[in-house]
């Protein structure tokens, strides 16, 4: 993260937000705070992460506690945060019999925009989804794909600072789905609008994110910062002993691993830079130790999303 983004303030602060749907607990003291120009919300289903987004925009009503999102207090300045916020939704909430410029028109003069800037706003933000061919058809005659990039032309049309995306590559085959995420991340690079993306697909927050909320059950299972994964660029193996050895443990220490051990044969180990695998032969080979198995890797948003499932269930 930069050091302005470290400075500035937080884009969205959770302090304490709860949120309970009839009398069910949907959301369960959220506390964090998250600065980066494209941060990801990042669960299983029904984990909470759209319930959230809503419970940002004001459509859900807070139980507990509060956030805030660009500043503003989601219990004090709903409409500000509106005004400054574009919202991509999940569901399709398309008026099939207008035209897709007609409907992209009509939601930005919904945001505030007069109805000419409106008009040609519209027609701005169907090229650059790659409508513009079909933006004088009716949004009911268009593909999956296609009322996709519709809902992304309004969200974007008024020039958010903060643009929510709740699950954006829902339902597209792999050619339109690389098109949508490569569409968020030139608005992402442009650095005009913040990007909120919410979704149960690890590939697509990984693409596009440089901080990751990771949500279960309705609470915060980790907080993650993408970008200084990325420069740690640790590895991590996962052995599995023939036999106990409290020796190969204090060696591996030694070399400068950090060592987790489920049980006496089971290690995960942590590996600092310029100690390899070839060193942990060496001491098993000197500590007379034998490898049932061996599995090195690279840190990924795979892994920190299972360890933080795992971790949140109490496990090892």
């Amino acid at each position: 993260m930069s050091e302005t983004t470290a400075t500035s303030p937080p884009v969205i602060e959770l302090d304490g937000l709860s949120v309970q749907l009839g009398r069910r607990p949907i959301l369960i003291d959220l506390r964090a705070s998250i600065r980066g120009r494209a941060l990801g919300l990042l669960g299983p289903n029904g984990a909470g992460k759209t319930t959230l987004l809503r419970s940002l925009l004001g459509f859900f009503p807070v139980t507990s506690g509060s956030a805030s999102v660009l500043g503003h207090r989601i219990t004090d300045d709903i409409k500000a945060i509106r005004a400054m916020v574009g919202y991509m939704p999940e569901s399709d909430a398309h008026l099939g019999t207008v035209t897709a410029v007609r409907m992209v028109r009509f939601l930005a003069e919904l945001s505030g925009l007069p109805r000419a800037a409106a008009l040609e706003r519209a027609h701005e933000a169907l090229f650059f989804v790659g409508l513009d061919e079909a933006r004088y058809r009716k949004v009911g005659t268009f593909s999956t794909g296609m009322k996709q990039m519709v809902k992304l032309a309004q969200a974007v049309v008024h020039g958010p600072q903060l643009l929510m995306l709740d699950e954006p590559t829902n339902g597209l085959d792999p050619p339109a789905r690389k098109r949508m995420l490569d569409l968020i991340c030139k608005i992402r690079d442009r650095g005009e609008t913040q990007i909120l993306l919410s979704s149960h697909l690890l590939h697509d927050v990984e693409t596009v994110c440089d901080e990751v909320l990771i949500l279960k059950q309705g609470k915060v299972a980790a907080q993650v910062d993408l970008e200084a994964e990325r420069r740690a660029d640790r590895s991590f193996v996962e052995l599995e002993l023939l036999e106990p050895s409290d020796a190969f443990l204090e060696a591996a220490s030694t070399l400068g691993c950090e060592v987790a051990s489920p049980d006496q044969r089971r290690l995960k180990l942590v590996m600092p830079a310029g100690v390899g695998v070839r060193e942990l032969y060496q001491a098993a080979e000197q500590h007379g130790v034998a490898f049932r198995r061996l599995d090195h890797k690279r840190h990924s948003l795979q892994e920190i999303f299972l360890d933080a499932m795992e971790d949140h269930d109490g496990g090892v």
